[in-house]
């Protein structure tokens, strides 16, 4: 399987950070599937960072690696998966969860006010989830720990 992460500087070797902001699956190195999204994660971070240069970098892993790891797959976009993101991004889980890695739908720009709406209490969360359904929402792979993120082999790196 190939992943794909966006950045301003190319990542040959993941690394995990002690901190981040309030991200959908918490802290982690963020991958995706698809390289439109990689690359879209890449503009922005360089915008915000008012920097030029924006990086897709590539990795294989092999699918039965990832299944020795111990993996939190979110399937669909349900209540679940809501509550999870929403603990995260309100920083209300105070404690790591105990997987290598996290798989489910980005919580993306579209999605974000949606989900601003649920945390304010306009929304519930059966509308939240039948608003969030029509979108097409990309993947996220989440490396948790340090052994997950060796498992990526780096491929290479594209220069946006």
């Amino acid at each position: 399987m190939r992943l794909y992460h966006g950045s301003t500087v190319i990542v040959q070797q993941p690394k995990l950070f002690s901190h981040q902001r309030a991200l959908d699956f918490g802290m982690g190195f963020y991958t995706t599937s698809d390289f439109h999204q990689a690359k879209k994660w890449a503009e922005r971070k360089a915008l915000r960072l008012s920097q030029t240069e924006a990086y897709v970098s590539c990795y294989e892993i092999d699918d039965y690696i990832l299944q020795s790891l111990n993996v939190l797959q979110f399937t669909e976009t349900n209540e679940e998966w809501l509550d999870f993101i929403v603990s995260h991004r309100n920083e209300l889980l105070k404690q790591e969860e105990n997987f290598d890695l996290i798989i489910g739908a980005v919580a993306n720009d579209k999605t974000i006010s949606v989900i601003t709406y649920y945390i304010n209490g306009i929304y519930n969360k059966q509308e939240t989830i039948r608003r969030l359904l029509p979108q097409k929402l990309t993947d996220q792979y989440v490396f948790k720990t340090h052994n997950a993120i060796q498992k990526l082999n780096f491929i290479e790196s594209i220069l946006l």
